[in-house]
């Protein structure tokens, strides 16, 4: 019993530390200073896709705060990376790719209310309809909230919890691991890339929530049956105890991308995957997302915004 419970607050450390969020233990969280944002091989020399990254929602990520890792890999790539503009039919006409990271909305008791008001939600799908490419990424709760009302324009229902899954994660059930090998990656461009060296075959992701699959899209990132989706973070300890916690998910995903109109949309239920932080919580330190060895994060990340700007079909 002793070395079940010394093995329990271990793995609470280390499951907070993904779960961090607005009233959550908050451990430091800084950007890596060995991240390498160089791509060897740039995609865009001549034409330089516009890609706006959001800031003006209250964001837990921008492009100079904890998202600057994957604004600057971009930037190498070949895009223009910059502050989004509003969010209304003329400013929207200024970007090819329009960037969202964990807004939030205003808390009140204890609740995050939405991020967007329903005429922005309307104005970025509409956008989207008429060309443009929107990258939507919305973590465990409560940031789902903050961003369902969003996702519904494109047919997306957020889970809004927190994922779990013990038999696919490493280390413990919220780093989940999503690859060929456990069969639970999909069949995309984005996933395969325009060479052999650009195939992703692993991604892993630190704590996030579910997502539905609308018809016209397609499972990146498949959550299997095994998993389940839970509003209480305290249910870690019963799952990393084997006692199961949580809502059942049959036919969800934490990564899908699809046309709508004549534009593109991938949304994700997790962030940290495309940023790269080293974390310190308890007097330990862990890295998370693109810097993290042997995952395909980082490839991931330049996969789909070469989808989103129509480098690859």
């Amino acid at each position: 019993m002793i070395a079940l419970m010394a093995s329990l607050i271990r793995f609470s450390a280390v499951a907070l530390l993904f779960m961090a969020g607005p009233g959550l233990a908050q451990p430091q969280q800084v950007n890596d200073p060995d991240f390498s944002a160089r791509v060897e091989h740039p995609a865009f020399t001549k034409k330089h896709p516009r890609a706006g990254i959001d800031e003006a929602h209250r964001n837990f990520h921008t492009r100079d705060g904890r998202y600057k890792p994957f604004a600057m890999l971009m930037e190498s790539d070949g895009y223009v990376v910059s502050a989004a503009p509003g969010f209304d039919a003329g400013s929207l006409k200024s970007l090819d790719i329009l960037v969202i990271a964990n807004a939030m909305g205003e808390v009140r008791d204890g609740a995050m209310g939405p991020a967007f008001t329903p005429a922005e939600c309307d104005a970025v799908r509409d956008w989207v309809r008429g060309g443009g490419s929107l990258l939507l990424i919305s973590d465990h709760a409560p940031f789902g909230d903050a961003a369902v009302i969003l996702a519904q324009r494109f047919g997306v229902d957020m889970g809004r919890g927190y994922v779990m899954d013990p038999k696919n994660s490493d280390g413990n059930p919220t780093k989940l691991v999503f690859s060929r090998e456990n069969g639970l990656l999909g069949e995309h461009a984005i996933l395969h890339g325009r060479t052999q060296a650009e195939q992703v075959r692993k991604v892993v992701a630190f704590t996030g929530q579910s997502l539905n699959v609308p018809a016209r899209a397609t499972a990146l990132m498949k959550i299997s049956s095994d998993a389940t989706e839970t509003f209480d973070p305290q249910d870690q300890l019963k799952i990393a105890a084997g006692v199961p916690a949580g809502k059942k998910l049959e036919g969800r995903a934490q990564g899908i991308a699809m046309r709508f109109g004549r534009g593109r949309v991938a949304v994700f239920g997790e962030a940290a995957m495309f940023s790269a932080q080293v974390a310190t919580i308890n007097g330990q330190s862990f890295k998370a997302g693109m810097n993290v060895p042997g995952n395909d994060d980082r490839q991931l990340a330049l996969n789909v915004m070469h989808w989103l700007a129509r480098l690859i079909n």
